[in-house]
Formats: C-alpha cells, structure tokens, sequence
C-alpha cells in the first residue's frame, strides 16, 4: 500500500474544526448553517471523511462517509450533523453537551484491497471487512485507544460488522484497509 500523503495546514484543519461547530450549533438553534466555501484546494479534494464527538473522554457520536464523492469540506460538514444528531447508538447531541464536545476529524485515503492481513499496522491502518451484506470499519485510531494487536484489531472489524472473530481469514471477506489524516 503506497502511504497516504495527505496534509492540512494548521489553518485548514481550524476551518474544519469550526465547520463541525458551526454545523452542530446552527441546528441546535433550530436552523441550518450555510457551508462557508472552502478557502484552499485541497478542502475542495473528494476523500471520505470521520467525524468524531466525546464527550468527558466518552463516545458521542462517530459517522463517516468511506468513499471520496464530493468535496472534503461539504463531507465533513455533513458528517458533523450526522455525527451529532443521526448516530443511532446515542439519542441527539444536546445544547448543554455541545458545550463540552471534543472534535476529531479522519480524513481517509481511498480503500483498497489489503493483500496480506500480516501487513495490517496498528496505529497506520484503518480496515473494512465485508462479506455479503454485513460490512464494519474501525478507524487506525480505534485499536491504539483499546491497547489492540493486529490479531484483536482484525477480529474487532469482523465483530463491528456483526460477524465471528476471525471472519476475516474467510475467502468470501472482503478485507480493506485505509489510512487517515486524524487531528
């Protein structure tokens, strides 16, 4: 897999922070928060793209979209919203919760087909695994908070699509992998 070399400036990674912000706050206030267009190309690139909330330390919302189809920054916008309000594991983000939300942004490179799960890093890769209509991701972040190797790392994507650990060694499993700008 040829290394992901994608990089934001300090500047672009504020304006996406305060995109998330100002998506969450507009439709906590009862609205809809125009997206300011993007100020640099490479805002404007198509990548898939992770919002991330916490609260306290704590999952608030995770949802992303995997496949680079539209602009970064009308992505990350929409994803913020999603991430807020239409994660169905957590009820909608309240006004007293967005006050003490930390934001995280994965920006992922196009997934390709990883050829050998022995060459899966923890910590550099994120993985999919498919196979028929079940499919889960985990983001390169997630096994490094959970002290993950590559072994539990692969199991967990299998048990985050809802399959039997080990799924992945399967020839009907399609396994995935990415790597993702995160700040």
């Amino acid at each position: 897999m040829v290394a992901f070399h994608f990089s934001l400036t300090k500047k672009e990674k504020e304006y996406l922070k305060g995109l998330v912000r100002q998506r969450i706050a507009a439709r906590l206030a009862g609205g809809e928060a125009a997206t300011p267009p993007a100020p640099t190309e490479t805002l404007r690139q198509p990548l898939g793209a992770f919002v991330t909330l916490t609260v306290g330390g704590h999952l608030r919302g995770c949802i992303g979209h995997i496949v680079g189809d539209r602009p970064l920054f009308e992505t990350i916008g929409e994803m913020a919203e999603a991430a807020a309000f239409g994660d169905p594991r957590f009820p909608p983000l309240s006004r007293a919760e967005f006050d003490n939300v930390a934001v995280e942004i994965s920006i992922l490179s196009p997934l390709t087909e990883c050829p050998d799960p022995e060459l899966v890093e923890v910590g550099r890769h994120g993985l999919l695994v498919r196979q028929g209509m079940r499919s889960g991701l985990l983001l390169p972040q997630v096994p490094v908070e959970w002290g993950w190797d590559r072994r539990t790392f692969l199991d967990q994507t299998c048990r985050k699509a809802g399959l039997a650990p080990g799924c992945w060694k399967d020839p009907d499993t399609t396994l995935l992998w990415f790597e993702a700008e995160v700040f």
